[in-house]
């Protein structure tokens, strides 16, 4: 099969890299996939294997999700907004896929429904069609306004052959987050959750008991920062900070830090430095909380609510019963409160395997073949 996958992430890295990780799984089964990028490059993520067409770049103002800056840090035009359109357009039209998989769109990314609308007006104008299904995670911004919910169901029962819930349905069901209709139920396929095959331990040891602080690839996360570095400077272990967000960013971090903490940007070995480290402090991301489940690394978790985000809390409360995890909300973050948070998840000892799947882009792949042969 030919693979479409079209996501733009507008914040941090998660959504490209779990797009990344399903278009993998296709390509490890023999299928020929294109990934749509219109976020900014994020060549740190792992895209062996597949095309990557970048789209003109958008990132947002921080958390104002309505307000897109394009590749020069200024408002994206009606103009640069078109010329995303006609490239994705083009794109669809060049390679003709067989599937069509939109990550988090109609659930999220209204702000730019104007190119998804077009790419399936494209995609159902096309004879035969592509299979169109929509890639979400476990948990979704809540709809802001009660007609949100309908027009989303509306769209997907009238476009879309099933919506891809990447989330373990004994651990997180799609109504924990978002209105879910007997229409809509229909639709949902719960696939497990996406996440890449374990990491093994890093073979040269780096992050070998060291405290890691990460708050993924984007420009977030000061205020967690600030809050490890003065931890760090009073405790004796290592402490080693991982700041995305670019190269000024990163230096004045660098700057800032001196002789308390390590601090670098976001690794492609991080995986595989959890299973040695001490702890890890964090956000609680989709793919960062899965890192954790599977490499057993004792976490304290400092949930994204900028902005009345609530995604991130509302995933923390889910882990908050299970050994070795401490949740810290953002408002109660302090140096001393995050250094007491790390001695608990310490002293927790071993947290024993958990019975979820996590092989949620191979079943994607099994789902969306079976499809394929019905069709």
């Amino acid at each position: 099969m030919k693979v479409m996958i079209v996501v733009t992430h507008l914040l941090g890295t998660g959504h490209l890299s779990r797009a990344l990780t399903l278009g993998r799984a296709f390509v490890a089964a023999g299928h020929e996939v294109t990934v749509v990028s219109g976020g900014r490059p994020a060549p740190q993520l792992d895209a062996r294997g597949m095309d990557v067409v970048q789209l003109p770049a958008l990132a947002s103002k921080g958390t104002a999700f309505t307000t897109l800056l394009d590749d020069t840090g200024a408002e994206a035009d009606a103009a640069y907004l078109q010329s995303r359109t006609e490239k994705l357009l083009e794109t669809f039209a060049a390679l003709a896929p067989d599937v069509l998989i939109t990550e988090l769109y109609p659930f999220g990314r209204r702000v730019l429904r104007t190119e998804f609308l077009a790419l399936l007006d494209a995609a159902r104008a096309r004879s035969p069609h592509p299979l169109i299904y929509a890639s979400i995670r476990d948990i979704l911004a809540p709809p802001s306004k009660p007609d949100r919910a309908g027009q989303t169901e509306e769209i997907v029962t009238t476009v879309y052959d099933g919506v891809l819930v990447h989330s373990d349905a004994t651990a997180t069901k799609l109504d924990a987050s978002w209105p879910v209709t007997p229409a809509l139920e229909a639709k949902l396929h719960y696939t497990g959750y996406v996440a890449p095959p374990p990491a093994s331990p890093n073979p040269d040891g780096a992050g070998q008991d060291e405290v890691l602080v990460s708050a993924g690839g984007g420009d977030v996360g000061d205020a967690l920062y600030a809050a490890a570095l003065t931890a760090a400077g009073a405790d004796t272990a290592r402490w080693r900070m991982l700041v995305g967000g670019g190269a000024e960013r990163l230096a004045a971090w660098q700057a800032r830090a001196g002789d308390a903490a390590i601090v670098e940007a976001p690794r492609p070995d991080f995986r595989q430095m959890l299973h040695g480290a001490a702890a890890l402090v964090s956000m609680c991301g989709y793919n960062t909380t899965l890192d954790v489940l599977q490499s057993g690394v004792p976490a304290v978790f400092v949930p994204f609510d900028d902005g009345g985000e609530v995604e991130q809390t509302l995933r923390a409360e889910t882990l908050a019963r299970l050994p070795g995890i401490r949740v810290l909300p953002a408002a109660d973050l302090t140096p001393e409160r995050l250094a007491q948070a790390l001695r608990d998840v310490l002293s927790d000892g071993p947290r024993s395997a958990l019975d979820l799947r996590f092989d949620g882009a191979a079943e994607t792949v099994r789902l969306i073949t079976r499809a394929r042969a019905m069709a």
